[in-house]
């Protein structure tokens, strides 16, 4: 069952009672970051790889500190609301500097093999680095052409990642192609609302719509099974990006 979502308004009225479609906020237009709309795909990732290979994604762990992401994410997991248990084989897509894979070791079963991957081998070289735990493998791997056979996981976790690819049906479809049938993802990225486009703007990133991306896995068989928040305040001011939970068909 797809959650109820805020209705967005599609249209404004015109002076005469007629309906013109209504204008994305000018502030989202100026801030947000268009060069993933501008360049091929292939130029848009080697640049993608140079900011985090670089002095930004070397202070990515800070910065997920200091905007409380990393903290308030292990809440998903410690307070079972994306529960680990059982869970054998895990991937962890677009790993960084290791935010949730320090969260999966410390909270999955003692048993279960974690796989992080990420497009930056620097990143992949700081997570490892920083959590220097034998039970996390690390793989470069483009989200888009995953290097794992097919119902391979029986969980995965995607922390903001899939605002780097043009359409997120690019990364869904292929994450769904290595999840087993029952197995649960949790999804986290990037919305189309001010601070997402003040995100887009630092990590040269886009931003998905709330209700587009719930229509997107829906047709690839990834039932959003519930939605997750931060706290209850990011609920109450629908901030925080897009947190859910999505399950395999």
């Amino acid at each position: 069952m797809i959650p109820k979502l805020r209705r967005a308004r599609s249209t404004t009225r015109g002076p005469h009672g007629s309906a013109r479609p209504k204008r994305r906020k000018v502030f989202n237009q100026l801030v947000e970051n268009r060069l993933i709309s501008r360049v091929s795909f292939e130029e848009y990732r080697s640049k993608v790889r140079d900011v985090y290979d670089g002095p930004q994604g070397a202070f990515l762990a800070t910065c997920s500190l200091v905007s409380l992401h990393a903290p308030l994410g292990e809440r998903f997991f410690r307070k079972g609301r994306f529960d680990l248990r059982g869970a054998k084989r895990i991937l962890d897509v677009g790993s960084g500097a290791g935010q949730l894979a320090k969260h999966l070791i410390k909270y999955a079963d003692a048993d279960a093999e974690v796989i992080c991957t990420d497009l930056s081998p620097e990143m992949l070289r700081r997570a490892r680095n920083r959590l220097n735990d034998p039970r996390l493998q690390f793989v470069v791997a483009d989200l888009s052409q995953l290097p794992f056979p097919d119902n391979h996981f029986d969980c995965v976790t995607c922390g903001y990642v899939l605002e780097h690819l043009p359409e997120a049906q690019l990364g869904l479809a292929e994450l769904a192609r290595v999840m087993k049938p029952g197995a649960r993802m949790l999804l986290l990225t990037t919305e189309d609302s001010i601070s997402g486009a003040m995100t887009s703007r630092m990590w040269r990133c886009r931003t998905y719509n709330r209700r587009e991306l719930v229509r997107t896995c829906e047709q690839l068989d990834l039932h959003w099974n519930k939605e997750l928040w931060f706290t209850p305040m990011h609920k109450v001011f629908r901030a925080g990006g897009i947190c859910a939970e999505l399950v395999k068909r």
